[in-house]
Parts: structure tokens; C-alpha cells; sequence
């Protein structure tokens, strides 16, 4: 098993990035979602979110797949168990009141067969009444001029960044230029409706959508969403 596109290069930084600034806010939300019940992060990474939401008395297990990410969140707290595995696959004992997924996580599942196995590994781990919740960004194909296929979203003295879409496969991958040379991470972008019907896959119902963690009406033009799925 390897750490994929998050290996330790990664790691080192990835609290650093100030788009990290809303953990109170997101945070509040998984609590309250909670309530008295275990809660369950696919992609439970370096503990950003994790630590903080156990340190709120929720019992919290993790599933994630870089090694290298999981040691920040073992330096930071040895209570939170975590299971080293795919989150399409892996599978923790026990019902949990929440599975959550954040940070456009679900992207990094390259095909519709894995979104949609996430979904049902969700579903598989809930307890009656219990939800998942996923934070993902909305397609941003609207900036899209005819005959292009990029969107610069990084442009700094040191690094610039750019998404790359295939409309035709909903493929893209962000891209990064600058004196470390270039990298790029592929992944498979998904709109609301769509996961929808894999949430209606996997036996789970629509409860609320928002536009951010604030809980602020989503809209058409909202960039990015927070959902929850219940199960029956």
C-alpha cells in the first residue's frame, strides 16, 4: 500500500494551508450531527479535523489511506483509532451516528464506481437514523470560455494554480507550477444531483444541503456545498 498522492511532501504542510480556517465552523456541525453517538472521517488524513471534533467528547475512528498523513494525527492524539485502508473498502466494527467525508475528499475517488462504493461503505457503517455528510465544491465549469479547458486558481510569486476539466469524462486534475516543479493531482468532479442518486444507491435520503458551514442557503450560486444523508 502507498501513500498516493499524499505522501510525506504532503503531510509536512498540510496544515499550513489557510484554506484550513473554518474547523470551529465545521467542527460545530459534525457535534451537533453527532450528538452522543461515534462518528466515523473517510480520509481522516492529519487529524485537522478529527482532533479538534474528539476533543468535543465525540468518539471519533478514523479510516485513512496515507500512511504518512496518519502519523501527523497519531503525533497530535494516540485516542483516535484509525484504520489504514481505502475508504471505498474498509470497514470498521460498530454502527457510528456520522460518517463525514470534507474538503472535497470525495474527489479524490477518480471513477463513478468508487463514489459510488464510498457511498455505500457510508451507508454499511451508519446505524439506523445516522447521516453522511460529505463537503465538496461545486463544479466550477461556468468559468469555462468556449474551447477551454482550465481555471487558474493560484497565482502568487512562488506557485501558480490551475484545474484542468474534461467535460466529456468529468475528469480534471489541479495543477501546481513553481520552483519545485510541477505537479498535478487527478480527480473526478461530481454534482450535487449526481451524488444524490449514489446516496439513493446505497439506501440513503437527502435531509439538508447547505452552501458552506455556516449553514447558509446553497443556491446556484453557491462554489461549494455541505451535504447530509440520512439512513432510514
Amino acid at each position: 500500500m502507498t501513500d498516493g498522492y499524499f505522501g510525506e511532501d504532503v503531510a509536512a504542510t498540510y496544515d499550513d494551508d489557510s484554506q484550513f480556517q473554518v474547523v470551529d465552523a465545521t467542527v460545530d456541525v459534525l457535534e451537533s450531527l453527532a450528538g452522543t453517538g461515534r462518528a466515523l472521517e473517510f480520509a481522516s488524513g492529519t487529524g485537522r479535523i478529527a482532533v479538534p471534533l474528539a476533543a468535543r467528547g465525540v468518539p471519533v475512528h478514523g479510516i485513512e489511506l496515507s500512511r504518512a498523513m496518519h502519523a501527523r494525527l497519531a503525533a497530535k492524539s494516540a485516542a483516535i483509532p484509525v484504520t489504514i485502508g481505502d475508504m471505498t473498502t474498509s470497514r470498521v466494527d460498530g454502527r457510528f451516528r456520522l460518517v463525514f467525508l470534507v474538503f472535497n475528499t470525495i474527489l479524490n475517488l477518480t471513477t463513478q464506481a468508487a463514489q459510488v462504493a464510498c457511498f455505500r461503505n457510508a451507508a454499511a457503517h451508519l446505524e439506523p437514523g445516522g447521516t453522511f455528510l460529505i463537503e465538496v465544491g461545486v463544479p466550477a465549469l461556468r468559468l469555462l470560455p468556449p474551447g477551454q479547458t482550465t481555471v487558474p486558481f493560484l497565482d502568487t510569486p512562488d506557485v501558480f494554480g490551475f484545474d484542468r476539466y474534461d467535460t466529456a469524462t468529468q475528469a480534471m486534475s489541479s495543477n501546481y507550477v513553481g520552483a519545485g516543479g510541477y505537479r498535478s493531482i487527478p480527480f473526478r468532479y461530481v454534482w450535487p444531483a449526481e451524488l444524490d442518486l449514489m446516496a439513493e444507491l446505497a439506501g440513503l435520503r437527502l435531509r439538508d444541503r447547505w452552501g458552506g458551514w455556516d449553514r447558509s442557503p446553497f443556491t446556484h450560486e453557491s462554489t461549494r456545498h455541505v451535504s447530509v444523508w440520512e439512513k432510514p
